[in-house]
């Protein structure tokens, strides 16, 4: 069980959204909120505090009486519920509910208890919200999409429950589940925060890091099959360049192809003075796509480990307006919901896989053009040429899904559109852009399924099996429980699915 207490690792995070961890919540969380929302309720009885006895946004200049202030955080929660698009998967909701929990536990919010004790419940229950991918701008944070998640926190909207899509309240009885207590501002602290986005991008960065780490052992396998020269990924060649990542990269490859039998060293193999060849049959050089690994994946090892800080921090923080100081006895109006952190990160690290995606789809080229490779068969095809056709169909596939890929890599965080009454002028577009993001990294993870299959028909072509890297071996094996190599034409589809699974889980 992983307790709430100061911070949140995101290690934690994975734990529980990935692992399906426990959750709970330290009794020093819960005195902090209570103080918070008591002091809040002493606060505001004599003075004006945006969200609390006022309207909303470009609303804001409306007084609310005393006997309708409850009801306005009703009407708040009921008038934004209005997402379209896609349901969220319940990884991402779950996420943003244990980054709004994490938010909220800050005290600086005001909520009742119960807004904390719910969430917790809801998480450990696998009780998820119905939440759409359409309708937050991120500038006000995730208002359309949090509106959905407080709606099922008042005992409203729909949840998904073993695996049924079902009215909450029915579920909430079933489990003897209560609604939360409305009191000062609570309809308003859930739905104004960047959870969503940060909920999304969190996962988007878990599996991000899974795929750097599938490139990194395609990469080797690749080098392998081709029987590289190992100066490329040397300490020699690379800590001239100080880089942090790229080192890194090339370390990673250093250590996995350490007993590989195929590697070459360039001393024994073009200085030793034996070669008196003319021509050169086998390349000097390998191509980019196998030679500057350390220098393509360096970049995005960084990019993403800079995501991760950035994620960590907005999950650590408050994204709440107004923020309530029982430290300082006051309540200080900004715009801490702003989503711009996460949607800069969002669009970088979509970049950066698109960019990772783009070296899988070359480098799975290579193997499939017998021109080019000179090793194997067009196709990874282990059929009759002309009759069967290999890989063929696979490759349209994985340079569709890349072309998509780069296409998805345009920037959300640039488009701006001024929206509410021009009260929102600048918005983040971080939850299209983490929505998208996750888009383009399911996409990679398609790719690099038809590029290992591929890895796997060439080391059996080959007959390497037994002289790959233990680490090739080892991932090799499994791939084959999923596929055994081919000869005959058969659809492709559900092992590239399988695969897929395989590399994601």
């Amino acid at each position: 069980m992983i307790s709430v207490d100061k911070k949140l690792t995101l290690s934690q995070f994975y734990e529980i959204i990935f692992k399906g961890e426990s959750l709970d919540i330290e009794p020093e969380v819960l005195r902090v909120v209570e103080e918070s929302h008591t002091f809040l309720k002493e606060f505001a009885a004599n003075r004006v505090i945006y969200g609390v006895n006022t309207g909303f946004g470009p609303m804001a200049q409306y007084r609310i009486q005393n006997e309708d202030t409850n009801q306005l955080q009703y009407n708040l929660i009921r008038s934004h519920a209005a997402g379209t698009g896609d349901v969220l998967s319940l990884l991402h909701v779950k996420a943003a509910m244990l980054t709004r929990l994490t938010n909220l536990s800050k005290g600086k919010s005001g909520v009742h208890a119960s807004v904390i004790e719910l969430l917790k419940e809801l998480i450990n229950r696998n009780i998820i919200p119905v939440i759409f991918a359409h309708g937050g701008v991120g500038a006000s944070g995730d208002l359309v999409q949090l509106a959905h998640l407080a709606l099922v926190l008042i005992g409203e909207g729909e949840v998904i429950y073993e695996n049924e899509r079902r009215p909450t309240m029915a579920v909430f009885e079933e489990e003897g589940l209560k609604p939360i207590e409305v009191v000062v501002r609570e309809g308003l602290s859930l739905i104004n925060g960047t959870s969503v986005m940060t909920g999304i991008g969190i996962v988007n960065y878990c599996y991000a890091s899974k795929l750097l780490d599938w490139s990194i052992w395609l990469s080797c396998a690749m080098n392998e099959i081709v029987k590289a020269h190992d100066d490329h990924y040397s300490p020699s060649l690379n800590t001239v360049k100080l880089h942090v990542g790229q080192n890194r990269v090339a370390a990673l490859m250093q250590e996995h192809l350490m007993d590989s039998q195929l590697i070459k060293k360039r001393e024994d193999d073009l200085y030793s003075g034996n070669n008196q060849e003319d021509v050169f049959k086998d390349k000097v050089q390998e191509y980019y796509s196998l030679r500057c690994v350390p220098q393509i994946l360096g970049p995005i090892l960084e990019t993403i480990e800079q995501a991760g800080k950035i994620l960590e921090d907005e999950l650590n923080s408050v994204s709440d307006n107004p923020i309530i100081s029982v430290e300082d006895q006051n309540v200080y109006h900004g715009g801490n919901f702003h989503g711009d952190y996460i949607s800069l990160e969002m669009d970088k690290l979509k970049l950066a896989i698109t960019r990772l995606t783009m070296l899988s789809e070359r480098q799975l080229n290579y193997l499939m053009n017998a021109k080019i490779n000179g090793l194997l068969p067009p196709f990874v095809n282990m059929g009759k040429l002309g009759f069967n056709f290999g890989m063929q169909g696979a490759q349209f596939t994985a340079t569709s899904t890349t072309a998509e890929n780069q296409t998805l890599s345009t920037s959300m965080y640039v488009h701006s559109i001024p929206n509410n009454n021009d009260n929102q002028d600048i918005v983040s577009m971080g939850t299209n852009a983490a929505v998208i993001a996750n888009r383009v990294i399911v996409n990679a993870f398609e790719v690099l399924a038809v590029q290992i299959i591929a890895v796997r028909q060439a080391i059996d072509i080959l007959n390497y099996q037994n002289l790959v890297s233990s680490k090739t071996k080892a991932v090799y094996d499994e791939i084959s429980e999923i596929i055994p190599a081919f000869s005959d034409d058969k659809p492709l589809y559900p092992a590239i699915q399988q695969v897929k699974e395989y590399l994601m889980n």
